[in-house]
């Protein structure tokens, strides 16, 4: 994949799609998307591979949910890997992240978390989902976290597990 104008070698192609118009309330909200998935993949070297990212509301990320995973209910980030192809590993998409605005606003709310900063977090922990990290168990979670403060502190961000005082 070459680079596009502007993109740097070895990054990944990334494509961020707006579905909801309460995304305007965040007009930084794609260039944060953007630094995230590049700081993530600076960060654990992976190939230079296209990325989506789907800004949605709520009821879109509760229909996605509910088609892709049987729960009828938005979440925050949902990570969909691309199906393995017969065109070469390397040249194939890593896949799409979809997150649900209301719901990190939501999260943004209840934890006194910046918006931006938590959106930063959810793309980073969609892209790892990407790659083939999971926290389905003790030990997953904690290098998972792990990868997720180590970005985020490359991005100049707050570590999203640290006690809050």
């Amino acid at each position: 994949m070459r680079p596009r104008r502007g993109q740097r070698a070895g990054a990944p192609e990334i494509d961020i799609r707006v579905a909801s118009r309460l995304w305007r309330a965040q007009p930084q909200a794609a260039r944060i998307a953007r630094a995230a998935i590049r700081a993530a993949a600076a960060a654990l070297s992976t190939a230079d591979r296209g990325i989506g990212v789907l800004l949605a509301d709520d009821a879109t990320m509760r229909a996605i949910n509910r088609d892709w995973r049987g729960i009828d209910a938005p979440t925050n980030v949902l990570a969909f890997p691309s199906a393995i192809t017969t065109a070469s590993v390397d040249a194939r998409p890593i896949g799409d992240i979809v997150i649900a605005y209301e719901t990190l606003a939501r999260e943004c709310d209840d934890e006194d978390r910046m918006f931006l900063h938590h959106l930063a977090h959810l793309t980073v922990h969609g892209f790892l989902h990407l790659i083939g990290y999971d926290h389905q168990v003790d030990a997953e979670a904690e290098e998972m976290e792990a990868l997720e403060s180590k970005i985020m502190a490359l991005m100049a961000m707050p570590d999203p597990y640290a006690v809050r005082a």
